[in-house]
C-alpha cells in the first residue's frame, strides 16, 4: 500500500503540470459570505458593496445520488442567485462531516468493493484516548474511492471551471482509528496530495485550494508534513487556506498558521475562513470576543491571505 501510493503521487507529480492562475496577493483583502447553504439572508447580505461574493458547501453524497449520475442543480442556481446580485461564486466540496448521523460519501459506495466508502471519525482532543464516533470521513486513502472523487472533480471542472471563482477541498485534520479500514496516516497524507493535484489540474481557470489546518501525524511539521505538503501545492498550482481564522490560536500557530503566510507568494492564492465555531473564540487581551478590525488585521498582517470567508453570523454583517 505504501509503495502504491508513493509511486501514485510520484506520476501525479509528472502528470499535474497544467496551467493554473496566477499568484496575486498583492490586492486588498476581499470579503466573502460564507454558509453551509446560500439562503435568503445570506442572499439579502449580498447587497452590501463591502461584499465580494459566496461561498456555499456541498457534499459529495448531494451532487452524486449514482454512480456517474451528478446532479449539480442546486450549485447551478446558487451560482445564477449570486451572479444576478452582481457578485462572485466559490464552492466547498465537502467529503467528511462533523455529525455522527450525517454520512457525506453517496450511497453507491456503501459496497465490499468500496469498503463502504466512509470510515468513522472523532474530532476533539481525547481522540487517541476516547474515540469518539463525532462524524464520517471519505476514504480518500482508498485508491478506488479516491478514484470516484477525482472523477466527480473532473464533471465539476467541465460545468464550473472560469464561472466559479474558486473550489476548495475540506481541512485536512481527522482522527480516525489507525489500522481499521486499511488507514494509515501516510496512505491518508498522500492521498490528500494527491486529490489536491487533481483539482487543480482539473481548474483550470479557477483556483483549486487546499484548505490545511492540521495533519495526523504531523504536529509542528512532524514527518515533514507541512514542508511536504506547502512545497506539493506550490509545484502544481493549488491554492492553500485554513478553516478558522483565529489570532494567536496556540495550536493554529504551531501548525498551519507557520505556512500559509510563507508560503503566499509562491501559491496561486491564501485564504482563510471565519466560521459558526470561531464566534466562541475569545482575545486574551480584552478578555472579549474578537472584533472585525482585529481580525482583518491578523489575516492581513499574519496570513497574509487574499480572500476572509466570514459566517453569515459575523456580528459586524448584522449591522445595516
Amino acid at each position: 500500500m505504501h509503495l502504491y501510493y508513493l509511486a501514485s503521487v510520484a506520476l501525479a507529480a509528472q502528470a499535474l503540470a497544467a496551467p493554473s492562475p496566477k499568484s496575486d496577493n498583492s490586492s486588498a483583502l476581499e470579503q466573502w459570505l460564507y454558509n453551509s447553504q446560500l439562503d435568503d439572508h445570506g442572499l439579502s447580505l449580498l447587497d452590501r458593496s463591502d461584499i465580494v461574493g459566496f461561498q456555499a458547501l456541498y457534499s459529495w453524497k448531494s451532487l452524486e445520488p449514482a454512480e456517474n449520475d451528478y446532479d449539480f442543480s442546486n450549485i447551478r442556481d446558487d451560482y445564477e442567485k449570486v451572479l444576478a446580485k452582481g457578485k462572485k461564486f466559490w464552492v466547498q466540496l465537502q467529503d467528511r462531516s462533523f455529525n455522527a448521523s450525517v454520512d457525506p460519501v453517496p450511497k453507491y459506495l456503501k459496497t465490499p468493493y468500496y469498503n463502504n466508502g466512509s470510515a468513522p471519525a472523532c474530532d476533539g482532543t481525547a481522540c487517541d484516548t476516547n474515540f469518539t464516533i463525532t462524524g464520517w470521513v471519505a476514504q480518500q486513502w482508498n485508491p478506488r474511492v479516491r478514484h470516484r472523487y477525482q472523477s466527480l472533480l473532473s464533471a465539476l471542472a467541465e460545468e464550473f471551471d472560469g464561472k466559479i471563482t474558486g473550489i476548495n477541498l475540506p481541512e485536512t485534520s481527522i482522527s480516525v482509528t489507525e489500522g481499521t479500514n486499511n488507514y494509515t496516516d501516510e496512505s491518508y497524507f498522500l492521498g490528500e496530495l494527491d486529490n489536491a493535484g487533481y483539482a487543480a489540474h482539473a481548474f483550470k481557470k479557477s483556483y483549486a485550494v487546499q484548505y490545511v489546518n492540521f495533519w495526523p501525524d504531523g504536529w509542528n511539521n512532524t514527518n515533514n508534513r507541512f514542508t511536504d505538503s506547502f512545497n506539493f501545492y506550490a509545484k502544481h498550482g493549488v491554492g492553500v487556506g485554513g478553516p478558522d481564522l483565529i489570532p494567536n490560536k496556540p495550536g493554529q500557530e504551531q501548525n498551519s498558521y507557520v505556512y500559509i503566510p510563507m508560503y503566499h507568494d509562491e501559491v496561486p492564492i491564501t485564504v482563510v475562513a471565519f466560521q459558526e465555531p470561531d464566534l466562541k473564540e475569545i482575545n486574551n487581551k480584552t478578555g472579549n470576543p474578537f472584533t472585525k478590525e482585529e481580525l482583518v488585521d491578523f489575516a492581513v498582517n499574519e496570513l497574509h491571505v487574499r480572500i476572509v470567508f466570514w459566517t453569515v453570523q459575523a456580528p459586524w454583517l448584522q449591522s445595516s
